[in-house]
């Protein structure tokens, strides 16, 4: 498959890739990063919550090769020098899981919609103020019906959100539809 970006590395720069469950976002982000840089980063944010999960994990780690510089980190993206590099985080929903149920607080003092929202954006901005090629991956978990589940609606809230603040500050966006990559953000070829 071909990609829709050219062999560049420009610093300061955010791509965002979008799409539904297995649309092959993780695989594209890998690919456009390996096309940008000889030895780029792989970002993950997932918390491991069973061992299913735990298979995911691994998978995604062998399917890297010893080319990449693999960072496991669930919320403080910040904390992490990545000037100069390209960087692939996987993955913003992931990530807004980790600010919308704390591990460490019982169900009735988790943060609000507003306020995981806030957190979650100023550590985005924290993070991406370094100069460096951001290929941020996302879920449209909000393209489906509405959740019966007062929860997940909160969390579809959140996510959808997060979503739109990082497209509003990417120069590309990728839409990523069975496989396809469809840019809906920057430069046409």
């Amino acid at each position: 498959m071909r990609l829709l970006f050219s062999n560049f590395a420009p610093m300061k720069r955010i791509i965002l890739i979008t799409g539904g469950q297995r649309s092959g976002k993780s695989q594209y982000a890998e690919r456009l990063a390996l096309s940008l840089s000889p030895h780029p980063v792989y970002l993950a944010t997932a918390h491991v919550w069973d061992n299913e999960f735990r298979q995911r994990v691994e998978a995604h780690r062998k399917r890297r090769g010893s080319e990449w510089t693999n960072i496991e980190e669930e919320k403080w993206l910040s904390r992490h020098d990545v000037k100069g590099r390209v960087v692939v985080v996987d993955c913003i929903t992931l990530w807004c899981t980790n600010f919308f149920y704390d591990r460490q607080k019982q169900e009735w003092e988790q943060p609000s919609v507003d306020e995981a929202l806030t957190a979650a954006r100023d550590e985005f901005d924290r993070f991406t103020s370094q100069d460096a090629t951001f290929i941020f991956v996302t879920n449209e978990i909000g393209s489906g019906g509405v959740s019966d589940n007062v929860v997940q609606r909160r969390f579809t809230d959140l996510e959808g959100w997060m979503n739109q603040y990082v497209a509003s500050r990417a120069d590309e966006v990728v839409l990523m539809v069975c496989g396809i990559p469809l840019k809906i953000k920057g430069e046409k070829e």
